[in-house]
């Protein structure tokens, strides 16, 4: 089967591999909403997350020793964590406070924002596209945000800040990615989140059953699959080709959102989530063309 799969075309590969990791993004999103009906406290999720990033990372540990945490950048590494730890915070409490249509559309407004900041503090320079498509999602957020609107503003405020920390991830990887290996990277990732999110479970820990602790422990250790199925994508094929299959998680939460949830967003948040949409399928594109 391997062989099989080896032999496709890389860009088909590459499309294949970043819509598991959309499957797995919507799968995060829907354990989120089940974990919060279950009552489990939103920063007892962000902890067994945090920790399954750490027991992803536990093999490399156990082969090569805490060399893998060496680096000269520790207090870039710490603001990447905290970063981290912010947006994963933010962006599962969103799940508590909107539909998850809505919560997810407004997450994509991350790159819009990644646009915005990448120029004063990175140099980058900014092209014409990326503009239009930040300016294209910006307009999609008035559309959802209309006068009149039933999204409660709180919880388009938590998805927003979160979409905002997430800059924090995507800016601070890029300028680590320039000196430091990857596992170092995410070794820090997994280390640092931990540390942050757990004062935060234990002032609001609750009793956890054995159904609960199951459904945490499972939730913690596939996510960070995300990331590598996303690595392995953009190493298989083209990134202008297959960056856009990540989008597809909207569809599969959305759908489930309906058919489990009986969540049926009105006609001016599906058009305010299609200009979103687009405008970050723009800068998507433009941004993958450049490297």
């Amino acid at each position: 089967m391997s062989t099989r799969f080896a032999a496709l075309p890389g860009n088909l590969r590459g499309a294949i591999l970043m819509s598991l990791s959309a499957l797995i993004f919507a799968a995060e999103a829907l354990f989120i909403r089940w974990m919060g009906d279950r009552g489990i406290p939103t920063a007892t999720q962000v902890l067994f997350r945090a920790a399954g990033q750490l027991a992803w990372m536990a093999p490399v540990v156990l082969a090569g020793g805490l060399a893998v945490f060496r680096t000269r950048r520790v207090g870039m590494h710490l603001l990447r964590g905290c970063s981290s730890a912010a947006t994963w915070g933010l962006y599962f409490l969103s799940f508590t406070q909107l539909s998850l249509a809505a919560a997810t559309v407004l997450s994509f407004t991350n790159v819009m924002f990644t646009t915005l900041l990448a120029r004063p503090l990175l140099g980058e320079r900014v092209d014409a596209a990326r503009w239009a498509g930040t300016l294209l999602g910006l307009a999609g957020v008035a559309v959802m945000l209309r006068p009149g609107t039933d999204l409660p503003v709180l919880g388009v405020l938590v998805a927003l800040g979160a979409a905002l920390t997430w800059c924090g991830i995507t800016l601070t990887s890029r300028l680590l990615s320039r000196t430091e290996r990857t596992e170092t990277i995410v070794a820090w990732v997994g280390l640092v989140t931990t540390a942050a999110a757990l004062p935060f479970a234990i002032a609001t820990w609750q009793p956890v059953g054995a159904a609960d602790l199951l459904i945490l422990t499972v939730f913690g250790l596939f996510t960070p699959g995300i990331i590598w199925l996303i690595t392995e994508a953009l190493r298989a094929g083209e990134a202008s080709a297959v960056a856009p299959f990540q989008y597809l998680r909207l569809v599969v939460i959305a759908a489930f959102g309906w058919a489990v949830w009986g969540e049926v967003p009105d006609a001016w948040t599906w058009a305010g989530a299609l200009v979103i949409l687009s405008g970050a399928v723009v800068i998507t594109v433009a941004e993958a063309r450049r490297r």
